[in-house]
């Protein structure tokens, strides 16, 4: 049962960018609009569950939603610049690394030869990996593709560091998972706000995407259920093969297209940074 708890998050995290990419707006009018959907479930989790949420609690969790909002902002960008099925499995692949990297210098949780070993291995997968499902062929007479790739990997950077600033302030604060929830919440609208403030963020497209922030809810919810079941290692592992559906769902609803060569890189690309999630999970398990 934890397993099937545990899948959830895949299937509705990694169905953000293709329910983001139907409602529209911009980058910043999809986060905020996230982000308000967010808050209403961390409303709901302070009634249903009614943690308590000391000063630390609500300091930490703050930032850490700071930093979401600022990597997934990021993340909205990326996709803008270069696709779904182009920059949700480098996302995954460069968190993960992110992650890794994290816990073993900061956290030291790579503690033998074996963890070094299956980390390293992990890591130079998931590299792989990124790198496969960004190539793109030439089109006609040589010319580039229409992707702003310079744009969508210096997004892709910053969202990765906003990302890992996210998990980062919230492992080494320790927080409650329940308690922590409207606190990052808070501090995920808070940074949307900031960074949608010049873009129009009072539209269609921030309504629609409330829609957004309930699927990453759902998400969330599920993710802290099967961490308590599984662990946390299986249940993040599990998590990111969401990358499937945002790949593949890119491809055939949102009609982003990929050459017959192209579609070899993704897959392969995408199957190896699922293997590096894998290898984390059994190395920390």
């Amino acid at each position: 049962m934890g397993i099937l708890i545990a899948l959830i998050p895949a299937i509705a995290w990694g169905s953000i960018g293709l329910v983001s990419g139907k409602m529209g707006g911009n980058a910043y009018q999809q986060t905020l609009g996230m982000t308000i959907g967010a808050l209403f479930f961390g409303i709901g989790t302070l009634i249903v569950a009614r943690p308590t949420i000391d000063t630390n609690t609500w300091i930490f969790g703050i930032v850490s939603g700071l930093f979401w909002a600022l990597g997934q902002g990021n993340q909205f960008r990326s996709m803008k610049f270069m696709g779904v099925s182009m920059a949700v499995p480098m996302s995954t692949g460069l968190q993960l690394v992110a992650n890794a990297l994290a816990g073993a210098l900061l956290f030291h949780e790579w503690k033998s030869g074996h963890d070094i070993t299956l980390g390293l291995i992990a890591v130079v997968v998931l590299i792989i990996g990124a790198t496969l499902t960004s190539h793109r062929d030439k089109v006609a007479g040589g010319a580039a593709s229409s992707h702003n790739m310079p744009a969508g990997i210096q997004a892709l950077i910053i969202s990765t560091i906003g990302y890992a600033g996210y998990t980062i302030v919230y492992t080494w604060a320790g927080l409650d998972a329940t308690a922590v929830v409207l606190p990052q919440s808070i501090g995920m609208l808070a940074g949307a706000i900031v960074l949608s403030a010049k873009h129009n963020p009072i539209a269609k497209g921030t309504a629609k995407n409330i829609l957004t922030g309930i699927f990453w809810g759902v998400g969330n919810i599920f993710m802290l259920m099967a961490t308590k079941d599984v662990g946390l290692a299986v249940a993040f592992s599990l998590s990111q093969m969401g990358i499937v559906i945002s790949t593949y769902g890119s491809i055939f609803l949102l009609g982003e297209h990929k050459t017959k060569r192209e579609m070899v890189y993704v897959t392969v690309g995408s199957l190896l940074v699922i293997a590096g999630g894998v290898i984390f999970g059994i190395m920390k398990a």
